[in-house]
């Protein structure tokens, strides 16, 4: 029995409270018992019980309410601690009022039975309400587990950054030597490897920057540069610095910039980045000869851009994933690498801490590709990292 569930019975009548006992332990439970309000909050803190059951009238004490009430009181203290607040509560009382239901309800109980109460109603109550207090207790459980198992990851993650990136350097120091001739001369096959070599080390030492300044961001340590942006000045710009990349790919790109695209503040070179990003991802995913359409128009917050491509897409059931550290996502049909997952949470922050949101949907391609669309103010306000990665609310 010492395992048995644990149930408070709290009522100011001795003889309602024995009738509960007896036929709570008929029943398998161990009973824990109180005949005021102050003794019925204790008891609560004390030992845990799985259930409550209150009368809704006993005397108050120290509760400092009507007595006629005091058991809809000893419910909210209960429910307003969380070291209690999981304890399911059922008012057992004469009274048969609709209000009184009402209270009930407000106070946060979860039942609420009627003198003289049916045993096996109560018994069938009282069972229900055991299994969801142990479903909600493990529940939490696994909840507190899983943000332990996050901040391990996050405490991993920062010194793994910060231990690889001195050898790394190191690393990229001798590359560099080795190349330039400098500990003696190599042939032209060695010295191409050399390169290679050095520039997936750039790559390397590029992703750890990357990941220190995502959690720069999330900090909110990042400060926007603003200043007013044209968007057609924008787009042109990144197509400028994509030329090279875009023709080696076999890209090609639409710029479609609405004569009411509006003027707007922002930080030119965390957007270039986001778009930049953007247009990654259409190219890794969408392969060869994809079609990308960068666009700008006016919005009902603000001013609207988008980067469409004819490639697969993104998988409906993962679109609000793909916004988050480290989550990449095989778009189908396409055979190219997943990636880091750690572009599209960088967008996500950037454009969040513009006061702005970032989404992704079916592309304008007959359904078929992908549509990133950022919404962003004119005038973006205080800088956060607050606004979700989904559509906004029309």
């Amino acid at each position: 029995m010492n395992d048995a569930p644990l149930i408070l019975v709290a009522d100011d009548v001795p003889g309602n409270v024995e009738l509960l006992v007896d036929q709570l332990t008929t029943l398998g439970y161990r009973t824990v018992t109180a005949f005021d309000g102050p003794a019925a909050l204790a008891a609560c803190f004390d030992h845990r019980p799985q259930v409550a059951i209150l009368d809704v009238a006993m005397p108050a004490g120290s509760l400092g309410v009507d007595p006629s009430g005091a058991g809809f009181e000893v419910c909210r203290r209960i429910k307003r601690d969380p070291r209690t607040s999981r304890i399911p509560v059922i008012f057992l009382t004469a009274l048969n009022d609709t209000m009184d239901r009402v209270q009930a309800i407000e106070a946060g109980g979860e039942d609420f039975l009627t003198k003289p109460h049916n045993s096996v109603l109560l018994g069938a109550r009282v069972r229900s309400l055991v299994r969801l207090k142990a479903m909600t207790d493990a529940l939490e459980d696994s909840y507190r587990k899983l943000r332990e198992l996050e901040q391990l990851r996050e405490d991993l993650m920062r010194m793994l950054v910060h231990d690889l990136k001195t050898p790394l350097t190191s690393i990229l120091a001798t590359l560099e030597l080795l190349g330039d001739g400098d500990l003696g001369l190599l042939s032209e096959r060695q010295v191409q490897a050399v390169h290679d070599a050095e520039a997936k080390a750039e790559e390397l030492l590029a992703l750890i920057e990357q990941i220190l300044e995502l959690r720069r961001m999330e900090s909110a340590e990042i400060v926007l540069d603003l200043e007013p942006l044209r968007p057609v000045d924008l787009l042109n710009e990144i197509l400028r610095d994509w030329e090279r990349r875009l023709e080696h790919e076999g890209a090609q790109v639409t710029l479609n910039v609405a004569q009411d695209a509006p003027v707007f503040r922002g930080d030119a070179r965390l957007l270039k980045r986001v778009i930049g990003n953007l247009l990654e991802n259409a190219l890794t995913h969408a392969g060869r000869g994809v079609h990308v359409t960068l666009s700008a128009r006016r919005d009902a917050i603000g001013i609207r851009l988008s980067v469409d491509d004819d490639g697969p897409g993104v998988p409906k059931n993962e679109r609000e994933t793909i916004f988050s550290r480290f989550t990449s996502v095989r778009r189908p049909g396409s055979t190219r690498a997943r990636g880091t997952g750690l572009g599209l949470a960088f967008c996500r922050i950037a454009i969040a801490a513009h006061g702005g949101r970032i989404w992704v949907e079916d592309g304008p391609h007959g359904g078929r590709g992908s549509a990133f669309q950022i919404a962003l103010p004119l005038e973006p306000k205080s800088g956060g990292n607050g606004a979700s990665a989904q559509r906004p609310q029309s």
